[in-house]
């Protein structure tokens, strides 16, 4: 016996090590996943899989027919970090937002708008940004939208104000109520994200195309994406007109009906 493995048997059997596992055939296992297949040299290449051979996708386990996984967040964590005290974190991320200066937004502000409700709220609405009415008074949807927000929630869904949270994707009012600029939306996404994290709502419902490129990256039209739950870090969101945009198109209101009662369902779910 070579002198080398006899010091590696003495060190092996030092060890505890009595027996080796016996090697397994190699026609008892297939290439691994990892490994591409090969074909011998003149052979024909085995014929790809039908389409009825084929599994299908998630058939393992199907999701509800009302529920599509939110594909346009890769990179995403699944799910928001726990928060140990989330009426001292909501606290926490007003006071940073009433000082923030990170865009250019602050500039003409007159109040911040954080957001308010419920830290336990099963139901979260994020809107687009603060009007006038918002930046006077430091509070969301309070002008005519709000009237018809609070109309929904209270006539609606037969709960109170103070039962929900209202947020904005941005917290400061944009110049002449235009739609926010990628940078400022990206430089108010952290206190929007800790804000979510900290409430951990059963649903969120999103108002209006801002706040469905933020929560979701998606660009396709509210009539596209109506109808479906998407999902953004592990909590499910209903897409539905903004209150805004109602007011211009009240026909809209029985879609937007619609789209309530699907967040009043995942609410009750939990």
């Amino acid at each position: 016996m070579e002198p080398e493995v006899e010091r590696l048997l003495r060190s092996m059997q030092a060890a505890g090590v009595r027996r080796l596992p016996a090697p397994r055939p190699a026609t008892e296992a297939g290439p691994r996943a990892s490994e591409p297949r090969t074909t011998e040299p003149g052979a024909t290449p085995p014929a790809p899989a039908s389409a009825a051979d084929r599994p299908r996708a998630g058939s393992s386990a199907p999701a509800p027919a009302s529920f599509t996984p939110n594909l346009f967040s890769a990179g995403r964590p699944a799910a928001a970090p726990a928060v140990q005290d989330p009426e001292a974190e909501l606290a926490a991320v007003a006071r940073e937002v009433a000082e923030c200066r990170r865009c250019k937004l602050c500039e003409a502000r007159n109040k911040t708008v954080p957001g308010e409700g419920s830290t336990s709220a099963r139901i979260l609405f994020v809107g687009e940004g603060p009007g006038a009415d918002e930046d006077r008074t430091g509070r969301p949807f309070v002008g005519r939208a709000g009237q018809l927000l609070d109309d929904i929630i209270v006539k609606g869904m037969k709960l109170r104000r103070e039962d929900v949270y209202i947020a904005n994707v941005v917290k400061c009012r944009p110049p002449g109520n235009r739609v926010p600029e990628p940078d400022e939306a990206a430089a108010c996404a952290p206190f929007l994200d800790r804000q979510i994290a900290a409430i951990r709502p059963a649903v969120i419902c999103a108002l209006g195309a801002t706040a469905v490129r933020r929560l979701l990256d998606d660009e396709r039209s509210m009539s596209s994406l109506r109808g479906r739950a998407y999902e953004y870090r592990g909590i499910p969101v209903i897409v539905t007109y903004h209150p805004a945009y109602l007011l211009r198109n009240p026909a809209a209101k029985v879609h937007t009906w619609q789209d309530i009662q699907k967040v009043m369902e995942l609410a009750r779910r939990g």
